[in-house]
C-alpha cells in the first residue's frame, strides 16, 4: 500500500504543468492606456470629460496638431472656448479639439469650468459703490449685465450669496447680482456728500462742515477757514451752564440778578442786539431756566450775557481750556472767531449731553429759515446773524443723526436752504 502511494505522488510530481508566462506581449488601445496611467496626480492635472463652461487662467497657445507642436495663435482669458471634443495624442496625453480644429492642451491648471461653486441664503446690508455693474446671475464666462437703478451710496438688501471663480456675489433687492467688490459694510453715504460739496458749494464765501454722530464720519468745503460767528458763539455757555446743571450744581428755578455789570465785561454781547430782556439793565431776578430758553429760542444777547457773567465766571481761563478741548479751537468770546468744524463740534458736545437746551434749539424763531426750513425731521439749530455773516448750525435727527454746520458770507438764507437740502437728501 505504501509502495502504491509512493508511486503516485511521484506520478504528479514529474508530470509537467501549463504556466502562463509574464513576458507575453499585450496590446493595449490609447484610451486603454491612458486609462491605466491615471494616477491621484494625472486624474487631477488632466480632464476626464468635458467642462460645461471652460474658461482660460492665463493666455495659452493654441496648436494645429493634436501632439501640441505647432502653434498658430493665443486664447485669451474670458473668453468664449467652444470645445468640441476631448481626444488621446500620440503621447496618451489629452488635449481638447476647439471648434475652429485647433487644439490645446486638456489641462486643469490651464483651463477651469467657470461655474457657480456654491450660493446660500443670507439676510444681510450693504452700501453701493459709485460704480455698481449689475448681473443677471452671478458672474461667470458669459453671465449679461443687466440695468442698474442703483446710486451711489444707496443701502441694499442682500438675501443671497454665491462664490465663482470670479469672486462673491450677491443677490440685492431681488434686482439682480453684485460683485462684493462693488458694496460696502459700511455707511459711505458720507463719502457722495462730499463729491456734491465739491461740485456745487466749492465756494470760498462758504466754509461747511457735515459729520454722521453714528460712524463720526465728515465731510467739508473750507471746514477750517474762520469767520465772524456772531451768535453761534453762544453755544459754548449754552453746553457750560446746561453741563453745571446735569452736575447738580446749579438747579434751574436758580434765580440771577440783572444788573448792569452783566453787559461790561470781555466776551459780552451788545444789549442792544437780538432778544426780548430789557436792553437797560433793571435789576430784576431771571431764572436760570428763562435764560436758558431765550438764549437759544431767541438768541437773547442780554440772557447770554447774565449766564456768561455769573455762571461762565465771565469766559475766564477755566472756560477757554474746557471749551478749546471740546471744540479743538481757542474760542474766543469776544473776537468769535470761529470755523463750521469747531462749531459743529461744539454742537456735538451739546448732543451727547441730551440735556434740555436740545429742546430749546428744535423750536427756535427762526425755524423757518436756513437749515430748518425745508426739512421735515426734527432739527436742533443755533442761528448767526451779523454784518454780510450769515450762520446756521444744527442736529439734523434723521435715522441716522448729523450735524451740519454752514458759515457763509455775503450769501443769503436761501442758499444756506439749499446746502442744507442737498446734505438731507444723501442723508436722511
Amino acid at each position: 500500500m505504501r509502495k502504491l502511494l509512493a508511486a503516485m505522488l511521484m506520478t504528479f510530481f514529474l508530470t509537467p504543468l501549463p504556466v502562463i508566462s509574464t513576458e507575453k506581449k499585450l496590446i493595449f488601445s490609447k484610451n486603454a492606456v491612458y486609462q491605466l496611467k491615471q494616477d491621484v496626480v494625472q486624474s487631477t492635472q488632466f480632464y476626464n470629460q468635458l467642462p460645461s463652461n471652460p474658461n482660460l487662467y492665463q493666455e495659452t497657445c493654441a496648436y494645429k496638431d493634436s501632439d501640441l507642436t505647432l502653434p498658430v495663435g493665443r486664447l485669451g482669458v474670458n473668453q468664449p472656448l467652444p470645445i468640441k471634443s476631448l481626444v488621446l495624442n500620440k503621447e496618451s496625453l489629452p488635449v481638447f479639439e476647439l471648434a475652429d480644429g485647433t487644439y490645446v492642451e486638456a489641462n486643469r491648471q490651464l483651463i477651469y469650468d467657470d461655474i457657480v461653486l456654491n450660493q446660500v441664503d443670507i439676510d444681510s446690508y450693504f452700501w453701493t459703490q459709485k460704480k455698481l455693474r449689475l448681473y443677471s446671475a452671478p458672474y461667470v464666462l458669459g453671465t449679461q449685465t443687466i440695468p442698474s437703478s442703483f446710486s451711489f451710496a444707496q443701502k441694499v438688501h442682500a438675501t443671497q450669496m454665491a462664490q465663482t471663480n470670479h469672486g462673491t456675489y450677491y443677490l440685492i433687492d431681488d434686482k439682480g447680482w453684485a460683485s462684493q467688490e462693488d458694496l460696502v459694510q459700511f455707511d459711505n453715504r458720507m463719502l457722495k456728500v462730499q463729491e456734491m460739496l465739491l461740485q456745487k458749494y466749492n465756494n470760498p464765501n462758504y466754509s461747511i462742515f457735515v459729520k454722521q454722530l453714528n460712524t463720526q464720519t465728515s465731510a467739508g468745503i473750507n471746514a477750517d477757514k474762520k469767520m465772524y460767528a456772531a451768535s453761534i458763539s453762544k453755544l459754548a455757555p449754552l453746553y457750560i451752564v446746561q453741563k453745571q446743571l446735569q452736575k447738580k450744581k446749579l438747579a434751574e428755578n436758580k434765580t440771577l440778578t440783572y444788573t448792569k455789570d452783566v453787559n461790561h465785561f470781555y466776551g459780552d454781547y451788545d444789549p442792544l442786539g437780538s432778544g426780548k430782556i430789557s436792553k437797560i439793565a433793571d435789576n430784576k431776578d431771571y431764572r436760570v431756566e428763562d435764560l436758558l430758553r431765550a438764549v437759544a429760542q431767541q438768541s437773547d444777547n442780554v440772557a447770554t450775557n447774565i449766564l456768561g457773567y455769573y455762571l461762565c465766571h465771565q469766559y475766564d481761563k477755566a472756560f477757554r481750556s474746557e471749551i478749546k478741548a471740546l471744540s479743538g479751537i481757542d474760542w474766543d468770546m469776544e473776537q468769535r472767531l470761529l470755523t463750521s468744524r469747531s462749531a459743529a463740534n461744539m454742537m456735538e458736545a451739546i448732543y451727547h449731553q441730551k440735556g434740555q437746551i436740545i429742546s430749546y434749539l428744535s423750536n427756535t424763531e427762526f425755524d423757518q429759515q436756513r437749515i430748518t426750513k425745508n426739512i421735515t425731521v426734527p432739527v436742533a439749530h443755533k442761528i448767526g446773524d451779523a454784518y454780510d455773516y450769515k450762520h446756521d448750525v444744527a442736529i439734523v435727527y434723521g435715522n441716522t443723526p448729523f450735524i451740519l454746520s454752514i458759515f457763509t458770507n455775503k450769501s443769503t438764507y436761501e442758499d444756506i436752504t439749499a446746502i442744507a437740502d442737498d446734505v438731507y437728501g444723501i442723508l436722511k
